[in-house]
């Protein structure tokens, strides 16, 4: 089994970057290996760094490659789950379909800085603010890579790449070419030592594709799929923080997900031209986590359209995102009484064009811009309506000698709801003490744009007091009182600054390593959070005890962070100030033969150092830790991986009287499968959480336990 896939390198910049030995001392070619063998090693090609092909040890940004060899073999049933593994990379998950990602900083219930792209098509929802994993319209056997940058990337993809990017990159028709069917099946423990005891879930999944390749310039690809699963346990009883509250119960559900996606590429006679024309359907069901509670939501599609144009290394992209659906609160409850619902309606149109040019011999100039309209309609956020969003970017990498080159890069963007333009500068210098090693150096700052929600939010919920909290007397007395949740048009956008030290090499033709320390700056972070009280000249709508009360009520949780309290009146977002974060990663991954694979990785991040109250912010987990191997050889393969994850401490749902801690955890995951049939067919095996540890990554979650998957593939 190969370490690492080696992409095809297509453009007129990477030709550039790849001969140009006088000034980059390009890498010398491994012995080639026999026709009928596999290499042990192929160097890996990335492009999300810098929108150019370019190999991982001359990108300008760190970057995390998982590989097609490593999503066939891996025992996760969804996509955020293949990046548990990625060093500087918190995951949590808060319901069977919900999943949040962020690079180097605390995850929350709501992930708002982590862009994610599926061959540049912006999967980010720009109305909410997050990334729905789980709206991904093509199945695992369809991407050739995944790409991670770990940091800012404002410079090359404007807004909300501001602690990171996740590039998924498709397979074309002709890598496809041929019929191929994938059935999962499994169960899983529901009895959780300090939650719900329920009987085992079922999971199920499948999905199938078709491409071929018509001719020597058409080509075509049709797949679709489905996933289904019964909802995880909850947590019952008082939530960790010491105030005595307990966790509110309310339905919770599974998740159903169908999707399907087609595609066509034309290929020009005069070989430079190429077209691309895709389109697709995904859909979702489901709990997700808000700041306001957990909502149902059904019925949640996207549509999706795209048309790709490029000659040489000329490119003109469109595409399209139609989403709409609908939400129900399930603890946020109206002042009507009944249960908020949340309808949605948007679209997005985006028209980018790029080009790459060589100058002197020295120069790789890409520059390129964009331009996107969104249209909404929220329910909950009526005042708005549209947004125009618009940038443009320019970037020069300059190849000196053999041993130092320059990355330069910077880009401009203006959004409709931000008064001035943004700018996101990206400056690096790259050491190339040897040809298969660097040493860089970077700057970067990045931003995100607030989202509508975060702007125009205009909803009124009704929270609840125990009164027993204020009089023992009266335990179990509670008192509903309104709260507003609104939106701030005045908001401007969030910002990170981050140096960088960082080192890849590839050692001995058979390991690729790394190593990074890094310290950011965030300004101006958008967070939701209290702004109101009730005083006892303005009390709620029939308090049960004398005014007076309101201004000598404790504080609502008692935790040393805790710094919030009494009876809140009104939530909304605020630009809060800065937050600085630090924190190294190391890392190997490599090849031991050809049959076997293996990597390990360290993550530590430093408790974040905000210039406000501590009681705002979450607390990441620390240290964290990954190691496994995967092997491949005749009709066996099998993967076995370990996850080490830090203690955390989360405040971001409801109100400060939900806070609380997460325990450390380590997860074990494993698959066995066995090939027949002339390797037509793959039965595997496949566990997550071996160990069955009650796995809560969200105070406020689901609990993750022991699951058990069957799978069969069908190539023909």
């Amino acid at each position: 089994m190969t370490a690492r896939r080696l992409a095809v390198c297509s453009t007129l910049a990477f030709a550039l970057a790849s001969t140009t030995a006088v000034f980059a001392q390009a890498p010398t070619t491994p012995q080639q290996p026999k026709p009928e063998e596999k290499p042990v090693y192929e160097e890996q090609v990335v492009v999300t760094a810098s929108k150019v092909e370019q190999q991982l040890v001359n990108a300008p940004a760190t970057v995390s490659v998982v590989t097609a060899d490593v999503i066939a073999s891996t025992p996760a049933t969804n996509y955020a789950e293949l990046f548990r593994s990625v060093p500087g990379v918190n995951l949590s998950q808060t319901s069977a379909r919900d999943f949040n990602i962020t690079m180097r900083g605390a995850t929350s219930t709501l992930a708002t800085s982590t862009l994610a792209l599926l061959d540049g098509r912006s999967l980010y929802l720009d109305f909410f603010g997050f990334v729905a994993w789980d709206l991904l319209p093509v199945n695992p056997n369809e991407l050739k890579q995944i790409e991670v940058i770990r940091g800012p990337a404002s410079a090359v993809w404007g807004a909300n790449a501001m602690n990171g990017v996740v590039n998924f990159i498709s397979k074309t028709p002709r890598e496809l070419n041929g019929n191929s069917a994938t059935f999962t099946f499994g169960s899983f423990d529901r009895t959780a030592k300090n939650g719900e005891k329920l009987d085992a879930g079922t999971m199920f999944g499948m999905n199938g594709t078709h491409a071929r390749a018509v001719n020597d310039r058409w080509a075509y690809k049709i797949s679709a799929g489905g996933y289904t699963a019964d909802p995880f346990p909850r947590p019952t009883g008082a939530i960790p923080n010491g105030s005595g509250t307990q966790y509110p119960s309310f339905a919770n559900q599974g998740t159903t997900q169908p999707k399907v996606d087609g595609r066509v590429d034309y290929d020009a006679a005069d070989g430079q031209s190429k077209v691309v024309f895709a389109g697709g359907y995904s859909g979702t069901d489901g709990i997700i986590h808000t700041g306001i509670g957990p909502f149902d939501m059904t019925g949640v599609a996207v549509t999706y359209g795209t048309m790709r144009y490029t000659r040489n290394a000329f490119k003109f992209n469109f595409f399209t995102n139609m989403l709409n659906g609908d939400a129900s609160g399930l603890l946020a409850i109206g002042v009507d009484g009944k249960p908020i619902l949340f309808k949605f309606d948007t679209k997005t149109y985006d028209f980018e064009v790029g080009n790459i040019n060589t100058f002197g011999g020295r120069h790789v100039v890409s520059y390129g811009g964009n331009v996107r309209f969104n249209m909404f309609d929220l329910s909950i956020a009526p005042r708005g309506d549209n947004r125009t969003e618009m940038g443009g970017y320019v970037q020069d990498e300059i190849f000196l000698n053999n041993y130092l080159r320059f990355s330069f890069g910077a880009r401009v963007d203006k959004y409709g709801n931000i008064d001035d333009p943004v700018f996101s500068p990206r400056v690096a210098v790259i050491l190339k003490p040897a040809a298969d090693h660097a040493v860089r150096v970077s700057f970067n700052k990045a931003f995100r744009s607030p989202s509508l929600i975060n702007n125009y939010l205009e909803t009124r919920i009704i929270n609840q007091l125990n009164l027993g909290a204020i009089n023992p007397a009266l335990n179990g007395v509670i008192y509903n009182f309104p709260v507003a949740a609104n939106g701030n048009e005045s908001l401007t956008e969030e910002s990170t600054e981050s140096f960088e030290v960082a080192y890849t090499g590839v050692i001995a033709n058979r390991a690729t390593v790394s190593a990074s320390v890094y310290f950011t700056t965030n300004k101006d972070e958008i967070f939701f959070t209290q702004v109101g009280r009730y005083r006892a000249t303005g009390p709620p709508p029939g308090w049960p005890l004398p005014a007076v009360v309101l201004e000598v009520l404790p504080p609502a949780c008692v935790t040393a962070t805790c710094i919030s309290g009494g009876l809140p009146s009104e939530f909304s977002y605020r630009n809060l100030g800065t937050v600085k974060n630090k924190g190294f990663e190391l890392g190997i991954d490599g090849a031991v033969n050809q049959a076997l694979n293996l990597f390990a990785n360290y993550s530590y991040q430093a408790e974040p150092d905000p210039d406000f109250a501590l009681s705002e912010v979450n607390l990441p987990p620390q240290n964290r830790f990954n190691a496994g191997l995967s092997f491949s050889e005749g009709r066996f393969l099998g993967n076995v991986s370990l996850s080490y994850v830090d203690a955390a401490y989360w405040q971001d749902v409801l109100d400060s009287r939900f806070s609380g801690p997460t325990e450390a955890y380590t997860q074990i995951n494993g698959a066995f499968g066995v090939k027949f049939a002339r390797e037509k067919i793959t039965a595997t095996i496949k566990g997550i959480n071996l160990t069955n540890q009650d796995i809560q990554s969200h105070v406020f979650g689901d609990i993750l336990k022991r699951q058990v998957l069957g799978e069969l593939r069908f190539a023909f």
